[in-house]
C-alpha cells in the first residue's frame, strides 16, 4: 500500500512537469494555429542557458531562474516577428518546415557548444530532499514546488486570456482572424505577444526540467512528444485540461515502469492512443 501511495504521488507531481512542457504548445496550437515542432528544443535551450548562468557564471538559482523569464519572452517574441509570421504568409506547411529547421539548428548549436553529455542543474541537495506526509510516504520538495508552480502558471494564463483586454484581443483573433483584422486589431503584434507568453511558459518549463531531470542537446523531440500527447489529450483551449492530461500520461508511465522499466514510455503512449480513440476531440474540448 505504501508503494502504491508513493507511486501515485510521484505520478501526480510528474504530471505537473508534463503540464509545463505542454502549456506553451497548447497556446501555440490553440491561438496561433500551428504546431511548433521546435517547442521541445526551445525548452532544452532554456535549460542549457539556465545551466550556463548558474553553474558557469555562478548566479544564484533564483536569480538565474528569474533571468530566464525575460529571455524566454524575448525569444518567443523575436521568433514570431522575425521568422514564424513571415513563414505563415507563405502557407501552413512553410511554418512547420521553418520550425523543423529551427529545431535542427538549436540541437546542433547546443551539441557544438555543450557536447553530447547529459547535464543537470544542481540545487545544492534540494532536488533530493523530501518530507513525510504519512508513515513511509514521502513527497519530494522539488517535485512539489514544480507542481504548485504548474498550477499557478495555468491559473495566471487562464486569467490573462479571460480577464484582461490583451487576453480578450488574443482570443478574438484566435476565434476569427479575419474579423479581428476588420475590427482594427493589431494582429501581428497580438500574435507576437502570444508567442512571448509562450516563451514565458517555455522558460519556466526549461528551468524546472533542468533541476528535476537530466537533459542533453537531443532531448527536445522527446519533450515535444510528451507535450503534443498532453495537448491532444486535453483538448484544444483547455489549459486546466492540460494539467489533468499531464497527470494521466505520467500515471500511465509510472504504472508501466512498475511492471517493467521498458514499459515506462510505452505505457504513456498506449494510454494516449486508447483515450484518443475514445475521445478524439480530447477530454475537455472547448465548446
Amino acid at each position: 500500500m505504501t508503494d502504491i501511495l508513493n507511486q501515485s504521488i510521484q505520478a501526480i507531481l510528474l504530471g505537473g512537469l508534463y503540464a509545463m512542457y505542454a502549456l506553451g504548445l497548447a497556446v501555440s496550437v490553440g491561438v496561433l494555429r500551428f504546431v511548433n515542432v521546435a517547442h521541445g528544443d526551445m525548452i532544452v535551450l532554456i535549460s542549457f542557458l539556465f545551466l550556463s548562468v548558474t553553474q558557469f557564471l555562478g548566479l544564484p538559482l533564483v536569480i538565474g531562474a528569474l533571468l530566464m523569464i525575460p529571455v524566454g519572452m524575448g525569444l518567443g517574441w523575436l521568433l514570431q516577428r522575425g521568422i514564424f509570421q513571415r513563414a505563415a504568409g507563405m502557407g501552413e506547411l512553410q511554418v512547420i518546415l521553418v520550425a523543423f529547421g529551427l529545431s535542427i539548428v538549436i540541437q546542433n548549436a547546443l551539441l557544438a557548444g555543450y557536447g553530447a553529455d547529459a547535464r543537470r542543474v544542481s540545487a545544492s541537495g534540494l532536488e533530493a530532499a523530501s518530507f513525510p506526509i504519512l508513515p513511509g510516504v514521502y513527497v519530494g520538495v522539488v517535485p512539489l514546488i514544480i507542481f504548485v508552480a504548474a498550477v499557478a502558471l495555468i491559473f495566471l494564463l487562464d486569467r490573462l486570456l479571460h480577464a484582461t483586454r490583451l487576453g480578450i484581443a488574443i482570443r478574438a483573433i484566435s476565434d476569427n482572424l479575419v474579423a479581428g483584422q476588420l475590427n482594427g486589431l493589431p494582429v501581428r503584434r497580438l500574435q507576437a505577444a502570444t508567442m512571448a507568453i509562450v516563451g514565458v511558459t517555455i522558460a519556466v518549463a526549461g528551468v524546472f526540467m533542468a533541476v528535476w531531470t537530466n537533459f542533453e542537446p537531443s532531448a527536445g523531440p522527446s519533450r515535444l512528444l510528451v507535450a503534443f500527447e498532453v495537448v491532444v489529450l486535453a483538448g484544444l483551449g483547455s489549459y486546466w485540461g492540460v494539467l489533468i492530461a499531464g497527470i494521466l500520461i505520467a500515471a500511465a508511465q509510472t504504472l508501466g515502469a512498475s511492471i517493467d522499466s521498458a514499459f515506462q514510455i510505452l505505457g504513456g503512449h498506449l494510454v494516449f492512443l486508447v483515450l484518443f480513440l475514445l475521445r478524439p476531440n480530447g477530454l475537455f474540448p472547448r465548446s
